[in-house]
């Protein structure tokens, strides 16, 4: 794995464990011109898998795990990431599959970023 790739992903590692406590187990990024495809897995917290067990419950960690991330994002990139990858994060695209434990964010940036 690239040095690039994997300081972006202790970045989207470090951010979600600030924010819900629990970073992701693992990340798979792929850099394909102008965006960044990160597959990650063990995200869910023993709290968000209890609260997730009722349908209502579901909803509200999927949302937590989705819009809120992609706010975050829109207000604030992770310090550091737009000069890591020499351009302005433009769109955060994020879903998650809370019974499997696994989510794909897709990072679009303004101008190519493959390496």
């Amino acid at each position: 794995m690239s040095k690039k790739i994997h300081e972006f992903n202790d970045m989207i590692r470090k951010l979600r464990k600030e924010v819900f406590g629990k970073g992701p187990e693992r990340i798979h990024t792929v850099f394909v011109e102008n965006m960044a495809v990160s597959t990650l897995y063990g995200n869910i917290t023993p709290t968000e898998k209890f609260i997730a067990s009722t349908p209502e419950g579901l909803k509200m960690v999927h949302a937590a795990r989705t819009s809120m991330i992609q706010d975050l994002y829109t207000q604030s990139p992770p310090e550091g990431m737009e000069e890591l990858m020499g351009s302005k994060l433009l769109h955060l695209f994020s879903d998650i599959k809370i019974e499997e434990d696994f989510a794909i964010s897709v990072f679009v940036f303004e101008k190519n970023i493959s390496e």
